[in-house]
């Protein structure tokens, strides 16, 4: 919010320093610092709330050694670091950005997930908590979602060279030049495009592009409607197995904290280096670009 409303301050009465809102780097800073505040001054705060509306947990009976240590310790710790990722995200993100809106449906989703659980857990005194199943649904649906909208959304694009685009067959959404550096005090422009595709990127490996259309190729003329729902199966199984993974670390000794904050500060690097552009092209990764007049 604070994006949109420095952006038409600045527009229309040309506030100095309310142009530092339309830099990615200030913003993300800003985001850090605020994200840490809420957690320092709010954090404790809502721990205690929770031990004193006696909100613990409930520990079924593994035969572990020191489970019951477990026994009362406070639940729903999940709202601390909910509000920790929403209310920067809010207030400091472009909210006509789809992969903003897609990420805080994702973490209002997944926490009302998790919410439910712990309320089964703790207000209906069911140790189970929600059902596996019922989990794994509202995954399921959530992967649907983010699949279908990558598919679809012409705001879901990647960069790459027009002649590169077109040698691909790719669906360009946008043509548009850009400077290159002057010989003998020429200036030259190449042109680039944001195309639609199912290329992606693999982290820490060297060419790192696939695209997924190379594993339907075999078919045909349904290549496209095959390729559609071989996307987003991969995408339902990743949200289902990252939604997992902390509950896999978590458990007895309650690391969810602690593997939350190392895939966070790494999900934050991915995010800040794809959407600076001189960074992207130099480690080889896909940049975006968001424009609401397309």
């Amino acid at each position: 919010m604070l994006y949109h409303f420095f952006e038409y301050i600045d527009k229309y009465y040309n506030l100095p320093g309310a142009g530092l809102f339309q830099y990615i780097t200030f913003r993300a800073a800003f985001a850090i610092i605020l994200s840490l505040l809420i957690s320092l001054v709010y954090g404790g705060r809502i721990i205690s709330s929770l031990k004193r509306l006696q909100v613990g947990e409930t520990v079924r009976e593994l035969g572990l050694e020191g489970q019951k240590a477990k026994e009362g310790t406070p639940t729903m710790g999940g709202i601390i670091i909910i509000m920790a990722i929403l209310i920067p995200c809010l207030l400091l993100a472009r909210l006509d950005n789809v992969y903003i809106l897609l990420m805080i449906f994702t973490t209002i989703w997944l926490g009302l997930i998790g919410g439910a659980d712990d309320y089964i857990k703790v207000f209906l005194k069911n140790k189970d908590g929600l059902s596996g199943k019922t989990k794994i649904f509202g995954q399921i649906i959530l992967g649907l979602v983010v699949g279908i909208t990558m598919l679809v959304s012409d705001h879901i694009v990647i960069r790459m060279p027009l002649d590169a685009a077109k040698a691909g067959g790719y669906k360009v959404i946008k043509e548009y030049s850009i400077p290159l550096p002057k010989v003998n005090d020429i200036s030259r422009m190449t042109e680039m495009a944001y195309v639609k595709t199912t290329m992606t990127n693999v982290p820490f490996i060297k060419h790192n592009n696939f695209d997924y259309k190379i594993l339907t190729n075999f078919v045909g003329d349904n290549a496209s409607v095959l390729l559609s729902i071989v996307f987003t199966l991969i995408v339902i199984f990743i949200v289902i197995a990252v939604s997992n993974a902390a509950n896999l670390t978590d458990g007895i000794d309650g690391l969810a904290a602690g593997t939350s904050a190392i895939v966070g500060v790494t999900l934050g690097i991915f995010a800040y280096v794809s959407g600076n552009t001189i960074i992207a092209d130099y480690l080889n990764i896909f940049t975006f670009q968001i424009q609401q007049n397309w």
